[in-house]
């Protein structure tokens, strides 16, 4: 890891959210304590920046440096807020088109899911700040640049995320190997996201009976499915269709 990458210390972790420095997670010395540990709570809490108590042997791994019991690793991207995001795609005159990932662990699916959703006017991605591949150089180049066009919003909550599409009026639609709805058959034109869940195990329970719709991808064969980098290429250049009226 290089030393450009890791923030050692308490203050200077401060003074980088303070700045608006792009940040993956901080790592917290178990049972570590202080008024600028608060400080830094706050701030990530107010950020969306997850925390993560480790043990001091995982800090000393990563530095030698007087590290306070905090370590920050910098982040490639600048994570969005959900609600700013739609706010300033309504305020463009533009109809959401968003890209919500669950459980997606290879960095090259979603680099080649980013490209395709700028490819097909998608405006954003939405990811869990658990459970899905680190947005790193690799995504980046597998994205071949994509990820750096589109917002990326990260939650806690992909539920949560789910609830604030709805009170902003978005459709969310759901990848489903047993609905018998066409990918043809959805309103791509009107505001929505579509949710895409890794192929082992697909999206879960709890967001597949979020969606307003289940709908699945037809196949010439009976083969298992589309790859999900795939999948989702095919239904971003269907929303382009029918947003362009071919």
């Amino acid at each position: 890891m290089k030393s450009s990458d890791i923030i050692i210390g308490r203050q200077p972790l401060v003074e980088a959210m303070q700045a608006g420095r792009a940040i993956d997670k901080i790592l917290f010395q178990r049972n570590v304590s202080g008024e600028s540990i608060g400080e830094i709570r706050k701030l990530a809490e107010k950020r969306g920046i997850p925390i993560q108590q480790v043990p001091v042997e995982k800090l000393m791994s990563i530095t030698r440096a007087n590290h306070q019991g905090v370590i920050a690793l910098a982040a490639l991207f600048v994570y969005m807020d959900l609600q700013a995001v739609i706010d300033e795609v309504v305020s463009a005159g533009q109809p959401p088109l968003f890209i919500l990932l669950d459980g997606i662990t290879d960095v090259r699916n979603i680099g080649a899911i980013a490209r395709s959703a700028v490819c097909c006017g998608a405006q954003a991605l939405i990811i869990p700040d658990k459970g899905i591949a680190a947005l790193n150089e690799e995504a980046l180049k597998s994205s071949a640049g994509a990820l750096e066009k589109i917002h990326i919003c990260r939650v806690s909550s992909l539920l949560k995320a789910v609830d604030s599409l709805h009170l902003n009026g978005i459709l969310v639609f759901a990848s489903s190997m047993r609905s018998d709805k066409k990918i043809f058959e959805l309103p791509l034109d009107l505001p929505c996201c579509v949710m895409m869940g890794s192929e082992d195990r697909g999206l879960q329970p709890y967001l597949n009976k979020a969606a307003d719709e289940l709908f699945t991808i037809p196949m010439a064969g009976d083969f298992d499915s589309f790859n999900v980098s795939v999948a989702a290429g095919i239904i971003l250049y269907e929303a382009m269709k029918k947003r362009m009226h071919v």
